[in-house]
């Protein structure tokens, strides 16, 4: 379950890698490019869901909750020094959505398939930013021939619900 389907207010739906769960605080967390259209939507709140499924397991988790985008908070940037350095080039990209004449990643020639450096990143940091979601309700479903199973979870309670 480590790429969920997160989906926005305007019914657009994108896969992301899953980087943190807080159980705690009810929260995950997701790495993204300030520039994204996602970004503008969702801005500082808005409400999203969150889509999980365990094929072996047959348990499918609907996540709804409010997720802001954060990008100058300190722990955004120990967010930042904690991540790849392959992965962070990412930021050094053209921004999302950008129309292009013929298939590219948007990253500039020199780095296509390279290492950065940490110099080489420093202006790639002004693009990265973290999408938090604070969950206000888990929507759990085992999928079972013998009958289906489903509960519906919020931070202090949950109950059994039919499928």
């Amino acid at each position: 379950m480590h790429t969920p389907v997160v989906a926005t207010a305007d019914a657009d739906a994108r896969i992301m890698v899953l980087r943190d769960f807080d159980p705690d605080g009810w929260t995950l967390r997701f790495h993204t490019d300030v520039r994204s259209p996602k970004a503008s939507v969702i801005g500082d709140g808005a409400p999203l869901g969150v889509l999980f499924y365990d094929p072996e397991a047959k348990v499918q988790i609907r996540c709804r909750g409010n997720g802001r985008i954060d990008s100058q908070s300190p722990r955004v940037q120990e967010f930042w020094e904690e991540s790849d350095a392959f992965a962070r080039r990412c930021y050094l990209g053209a921004p999302p959505g950008e129309d292009r004449d013929e298939p590219s990643s948007g990253l500039p020639a020199w780095i296509e398939g390279a290492r950065p450096t940490e110099e080489e990143l420093v202006p790639a940091r002004q693009n990265f930013g973290a999408l938090i979601v604070e969950i206000a309700t888990i929507d759990w479903y085992y999928l079972s021939s013998g009958g289906h199973r489903r509960a519906i979870l919020q931070r202090d309670k949950a109950k059994w619900v039919t499928p």
